[in-house]
């Protein structure tokens, strides 16, 4: 089972469940959680290969390939070990996707969704980077890459804190590991276009993105105007793509009074 830490109030309180992104760890949320565990329950996850959830620990997936439907599917065995019927969730960069997966596959698991950086569909100048980290990430030490594509994604000054926070996470992953996570881009823009162009969820939906978010904003922007239903877009000033580092205070207000909105009265 995937590793996870939790803050426990009572049965009476709602469950909250934080997912990271890739190369990160539950430990990037280190802004969030203080807030947090005062109103909530509180679930933080190391996805597999990351934090304190290695190899070792877990049994490989069928052909030792990654999918983002089986990796998702890990978070709800964590769900179930706990007895946590439904829960939210809240998400950052591709810990988004994984959320939006469990809200296809299991939306009666999940109550809403807060989508920090999230990434909806990969535009050229992210589509050439994919492609160049497939071409090369056998040849090429993989932190080479990911510190390229940290400094691209976060290019700022201001981002400087999130793009450390994230290089240095990235580092417990090994080069193999790292290649079966980068071996999911290969299905990102098919999978991002079923999971959220086609249809909106009948889930309350958070999006959290900083103006500065340039690689992602402007297909959140348009797919918020499409989705007017269950779908709510919050743009923070002064922020890149990591929006729970860069404006944590504002982050952790806006998330949370959006779970409570959300929740049973």
């Amino acid at each position: 089972m995937l590793s996870y830490r939790r803050h426990f109030i009572s049965p009476q309180h709602e469950w909250v469940v934080f997912v990271h992104g890739a190369g990160g760890s539950s430990s990037i949320w280190y802004r969030q959680v203080k807030e947090f565990r005062k109103v909530f329950n509180v679930l933080l996850i190391d996805l597999r290969g990351h934090g304190d959830s290695q190899p070792p620990l877990l049994r490989p997936f069928e052909g030792d390939r990654y999918t983002f439907d089986a990796v998702s599917r890990e978070i709800l065995d964590v769900l179930d070990h706990e007895e946590i019927a439904s829960a939210h969730f809240v998400g950052i960069s591709l810990g988004c996707i994984l959320i939006r997966t469990l809200g296809e596959i299991a939306p009666e698991r999940v109550r809403s969704m807060v989508m920090g950086g999230a990434i909806i569909r990969l535009n050229l100048r992210s589509r050439f980077l994919v492609t160049m980290g497939n071409a090369f990430k056998r040849v090429m030490p993989y932190m080479w890459l990911y510190r390229l594509f940290a400094w691209i994604i976060m290019p700022r000054k201001r981002h400087r804190e999130a793009r450390n926070l994230f290089v240095t996470q990235a580092k417990r992953l090994c080069q193999k590991e790292f290649i079966r996570w980068f071996r999911l881009t290969y299905e990102v823009n098919p999978l991002l276009v079923r999971l959220f162009e086609q249809k909106e969820l009948p889930i309350p939906t958070l999006y959290v993105m900083g103006d500065e978010d340039h690689m992602f904003l402007p297909s959140v922007t348009g797919l918020v105007s499409r989705h007017t239903r269950f779908s709510k877009l919050e743009v923070l000033p002064e922020c890149g793509h990591v929006v729970n580092v860069d404006r944590p205070e504002l982050f952790n207000v806006l998330s949370i009074d959006f779970i409570r909105a959300a929740s049973p009265a």
